[in-house]
């Protein structure tokens, strides 16, 4: 098996030697022969075992991986938000209608009743390729996935021909990895650049952005003049003026349903076919994740950039209510720009507000939270730079019908602080404490 940690060699494995950001593979090449490894791909040198020197080993691994891909279908899905959603309803109706089907992303890797979790939303090339294989091999017809923006900069699925392109919307974010909205829409480029002559782009028309990606075959959904028009903005919606019902509240997941709606269409089902699945559809974990505590409601959900926050907080004018209050921080090391922001839309959407820690990772929490509330000038928020004690606080603030928000980390079960991933649940914390 061909293999790029030199931690993971067994006995007659091929050990490829790749340059990363931080490490090169050829300082690894003694140790992978000494954990087994039969064979070495490099880029210079002379070992003990069979050697292949190739002028990039990454350029070798690309080939390599394109032209050993099994046959199966992947479905990738692009956007700032919606991605995960999109994904999970597409991978969770296949289910539904007995479609062998596939999902990585930021839940993990879903493969039948397996459930793992992954470093990255869209992991590296290798390892992304196994994942793929394994699919294959389980009987998997499709392999849904989120693609994200720093994958597709860093070439992580340039193996990949896509059969489906999914975009879902663009917003600011990743700013400090692409520097501009123009080198970020660049990125999202690419995974509709690889689409198979034959593929086929889902973009949501209400986007200014879909136009970009109307590179070959494409279909477009949204309230504006589309291929498959939107109606509605609650649990209940149409499509083509077809209805149906949802348990998934807000606009923002009628976009992402009616995204994997088009998908099946394609695929050759109808309303009939859909419109029972759909209403069985959940929300998956850490996604407008409801808990109810007396007379009030406590959501969790993964709500990080501007134009989710505000989606998420819009949505909320059709659950009767109280107050709102927010719980809500920033990631350190992440786009500065959007801090001040993510301060001005939580204090005009809530009640109250109580500002605490994301995953604060090389950044003191507290200059982070100092970007977030420095422009503020109104007086409806608290600073609490411990997510723990922001939680109990805003569950002692509940009254009587009110709604706690308890945003930007969703479904993590950990907080980063410096380089180290220290166990963190936000709703186990709730749960603790009601």
């Amino acid at each position: 098996m061909l293999k790029s940690d030199s931690r993971y060699v067994e006995q007659g494995d091929t050990f490829i030697a790749l340059l990363g950001q931080r490490n090169d593979g050829h300082d690894y090449i003694e140790e992978a022969i000494r954990n087994g490894a039969t064979k070495i791909i490099a880029e210079h040198g002379k070992y003990t075992v069979e050697t292949l020197i190739v002028p990039s080993t990454y350029e070798y691994l690309k080939a390599y991986l394109h032209d050993n891909m099994p046959n199966i279908k992947i479905i990738g899905v692009t956007g700032t938000n919606g991605k995960t959603t999109t994904c999970y309803i597409i991978w969770k109706i296949c289910e539904l209608l007995s479609i062998p089907c596939a999902y990585i992303g930021t839940l993990g890797f879903y493969l039948n009743d397996k459930r793992i979790e992954l470093n990255n939303t869209t992991p590296g090339l290798l390892d992304l390729y196994q994942l793929i294989l394994e699919s294959h091999e389980a009987g998997c017809q499709y392999v849904v996935m989120e693609v994200s923006s720093q994958a597709l900069a860093e070439g992580r699925v340039s193996f990949i021909d896509f059969d489906y392109g999914v975009f879902t919307n663009l917003t600011q974010d990743h700013l400090d990895y692409h520097i501009t909205m123009e080198g970020y829409l660049e990125a999202k480029k690419k995974m509709f650049e690889q689409l198979k002559a034959d593929g086929l782009a889902i973009l949501n028309h209400d986007d200014p952005c879909s136009s970009y990606f109307q590179i070959g075959n494409y279909v477009t959904y949204g309230y504006a003049e589309s291929d498959y028009q939107i109606e509605g903005e609650n649990l209940f919606f149409s499509i083509n003026e077809e209805e149906y019902q949802m348990k998934l509240l807000g606009k923002f997941n009628i976009y992402n349903m009616s995204a994997a709606i088009c998908f099946f269409y394609q695929l050759g089902f109808n309303h009939d076919d859909l419109v029972d699945v759909i209403a069985l559809c959940d929300s998956p974990e850490g996604r407008m994740d409801v808990i109810e505590y007396n007379s009030n409601k406590i959501i969790i959900d993964y709500a990080h950039t501007p134009d989710a926050l505000t989606n998420i907080l819009d949505c909320l004018t059709n659950i009767p209510h109280n107050k709102i209050i927010t719980i809500i921080g920033c990631g350190g090391d992440r786009d500065k720009t959007k801090r001040p922001i993510m301060g001005d839309i939580a204090t005009n959407k809530s009640d109250m507000v109580i500002f605490t820690s994301d995953n604060p990772r090389s950044e003191n929490p507290h200059e982070i939270l100092n970007d977030i509330t420095k422009s503020l000038d109104v007086s409806n928020y608290k600073i609490e730079s411990s997510r723990e004690n922001a939680i109990k606080k805003g569950i002692q603030s509940l009254t009587n019908n009110d709604i706690l928000m308890v945003l930007g980390k969703g479904h993590e079960k950990y907080q980063i602080i410096g380089d180290e991933k220290v166990f963190f649940d936000d709703k186990k914390i709730v749960l603790d404490n009601l």
